[in-house]
C-alpha cells in the first residue's frame, strides 16, 4: 500500500520487521537484560542499543535480505530498518513502552529471556515496538505531504481497507470455489462469472459495500467475525459509513495509479539510456580536449583506404558473431528434459536464470557458480521459503525452492556434490563479510 509521504506500508515490511527482530536479539545477547528493569538506565540503553543494532543493520546490508528492496522508492529493506532504528531517538516513548513490556513480563515470569522461549518473547516485544513506531513515522510524513490531519491508527485502518480489498480481490479471483461467499459480498447470487469480477482492476473499483458485505461473511465462512463487526472500538468511525470506506478507498487507489509510473521499466531504460549516452559525451569531449594540438585538419581519405576500412570492419563484425543457435537449442533442450523430470515447469530454468538480480553484489560474488547452486545457497541461508524470493524461482506446486535433489538434477549432479559446491559458495560469502559461518 502506498500513500504520500509513507515509507513503511508496503511489501518489504515483513522483511523490515524480521531484520530489525534478528539484530535486536543478537545485540541482547551482549546486553544484562535486568537493567532494563531499572527506569534510571533508560535512557543510557536506548543509546547503546541504537549504536550496537546499527552496526549490526550496517553488516546485514549486503545480505540477501538486506538488499531486498523494501518499497517501491528504492530504499531497501537494510535502509529501512536502519532509518526506522534512529526514529527512536527521537520518539523515546516508545522504547520505554517496550521497557515497560519487558517489566511487565519479568513480573508474570521472572528472568523470562533466559527460558526457551524467551528469545520468542523478546523478538515479539521488539516486533511490537517497531509496527507502532513505523505506523506513528508514517502518519507524521502522510500529515508534512498532504497537510491533513493522519494518527496512526488512520494509517492502520488504511492498511486494513488495503488487505480487505486484497482478500476480496483473491475471492474474486477464485469465484467459481467460493461462489457463495462472492454472492453475499456482491449482494445477488450468480450462476456464471460475475461482471463485477472482471470489472474491478484495482483498489479504486472495489465498492465500499462489497467490503463491509465481506467483514460480514468472514465470521460464517470464516468462523471469526470480520474488522468490521468485532467489540473493538478501532474500526467504529468505519462502521455503517460506506462513504468514509469509500473515499479512502478511492484515496489508496488514485495514489497508487499516480505513483505507478516508477514502476515501469520504460522509465528504468530511459534513465539508463540517458546515462550512457551522457558518459559517451564526456568521455569524447574529455579525449578531444587531450589531444587538443595534434589534431589534423579534416581531410579526404583515398578510396583504396575506405575499401580497407570497410573490409577491417568486415572481419571484426565477423569476430562478434551472434551465438551458435544449435548450440543455444542445445542447453535450452536438456534444460526442458530436466525440468519435465522434476515436473517443473519447462522454461523453469530459463525463467529463474532470467529473473537473477545480476547487478547486485550478492550476485557477483556468486559469479562464476551455477543457476542451482546459487538457489542452493538462498535454501540454506533463508530457508526454502522467503518473500524475497521471485516467483520463477519457486516450484508451482509447493511454493518453495526446489529441494537439493530436483537442483542436483538440473545441474547434472550428485546431491553430495552439489552440496560440496554449495557449501564452497557460502564460505565465500562469509570471507567477503569477514565472518565466519555458523
Amino acid at each position: 500500500m502506498r500513500l504520500p509521504g509513507t515509507r513503511y506500508q508496503e511489501h518489504g515490511w515483513e522483511q523490515v520487521r524480521k531484520l530489525l527482530g534478528h539484530c535486536s536479539l543478537q545485540a541482547f545477547q551482549h546486553c544484562e537484560m535486568h537493567h532494563l528493569l531499572d527506569r534510571a538506565q533508560e535512557a543510557a540503553l536506548l543509546d547503546w542499543y541504537i549504536d550496537a543494532v546499527a552496526v549490526l543493520l550496517r553488516r546485514a546490508a549486503r545480505s540477501a535480505r538486506g538488499e531486498v528492496a523494501g518499497n517501491s522508492y528504492g530504499d531497501s529493506v537494510a535502509e529501512l530498518s536502519l532509518s526506522l532504528l534512529y526514529e527512536l531517538q527521537v520518539q523515546p516513548a516508545f522504547w520505554s513502552a517496550f521497557a515497560a513490556a519487558v517489566a511487565a513480563e519479568h513480573g508474570r515470569a521472572p528472568a523470562f529471556w533466559a527460558s526457551a522461549a524467551g528469545d520468542a518473547m523478546l523478538r515479539k516485544k521488539v516486533n511490537d515496538m517497531f509496527a507502532t513506531l513505523r505506523d506513528k513515522v508514517d502518519a507524521d510524513n502522510y500529515q508534512v505531504a498532504t497537510g491533513r490531519s493522519c494518527s496512526p491508527n488512520k494509517i492502520y485502518t488504511y492498511r486494513m481497507l488495503d488487505t480487505a480489498f486484497g482478500e476480496i480481490e483473491r475471492l474474486f479471483a477464485n469465484w467459481e470455489q467460493n461462489a457463495e461467499q462472492v454472492g453475499a459480498i456482491l449482494g445477488r447470487a450468480s450462476e456464471g462469472i460475475p461482471i463485477e469480477v472482471r470489472q474491478m482492476r484495482s483498489i479504486g473499483g472495489c465498492r465500499p459495500e462489497w467490503l463491509i458485505r465481506w467483514s460480514e461473511t468472514l465470521e460464517r465462512f470464516g468462523g471469526a467475525p470480520g474488522p468490521l463487526h468485532t467489540k473493538s472500538k478501532r474500526f467504529s468511525s468505519l462502521k455503517n459509513n460506506p462513504e468514509k470506506i469509500g473515499a479512502m478507498l478511492a484515496e489508496i487507489g488514485d495514489y497508487a495509479e499516480l505513483s505507478s509510473n516508477q514502476d515501469t521499466a520504460v522509465w528504468a531504460s530511459d534513465a539508463e539510456e540517458a546515462a550512457l549516452w551522457l558518459e559517451d559525451y564526456w568521455r569524447v569531449v574529455a579525449e578531444s580536449q587531450a589531444q587538443g594540438a595534434l589534431a589534423q585538419p579534416d581531410r579526404l581519405l583515398p578510396a583504396e583506404e575506405d575499401e580497407e576500412e570497410d573490409g577491417a570492419q568486415d572481419t571484426d563484425a565477423g569476430e562478434d558473431a551472434a551465438p551458435d543457435p544449435v548450440l543455444t537449442q542445445a542447453v535450452r533442450t536438456a534444460w526442458e528434459a530436466a525440468a519435465a523430470a522434476l515436473s517443473l515447469p519447462l522454461r523453469y530454468m530459463e525463467l529463474a536464470d532470467a529473473a537473477q538480480d545480476r547487478g547486485s553484489p550478492l550476485s557477483r560474488l556468486l559469479d562464476g557458480a551455477s543457476l542451482p547452486v546459487r538457489l542452493a545457497v538462498y535454501q540454506k541461508l533463508l530457508g526454502a521459503a522467503d518473500d524475497s524470493y521471485p516467483d520463477e524461482w519457486l516450484d508451482p506446486e509447493t511454493g518453495e525452492l526446489p529441494t537439493l535433489g530436483q537442483l542436483a538434477t538440473l545441474d547434472q549432479v550428485s546431491v553430495p556434490t552439489l552440496r560440496k559446491r554449495r557449501n564452497e559458495a557460502i564460505d565465500r560469502l562469509y570471507a567477503a563479510h569477514g565472518a565466519r559461518q555458523p
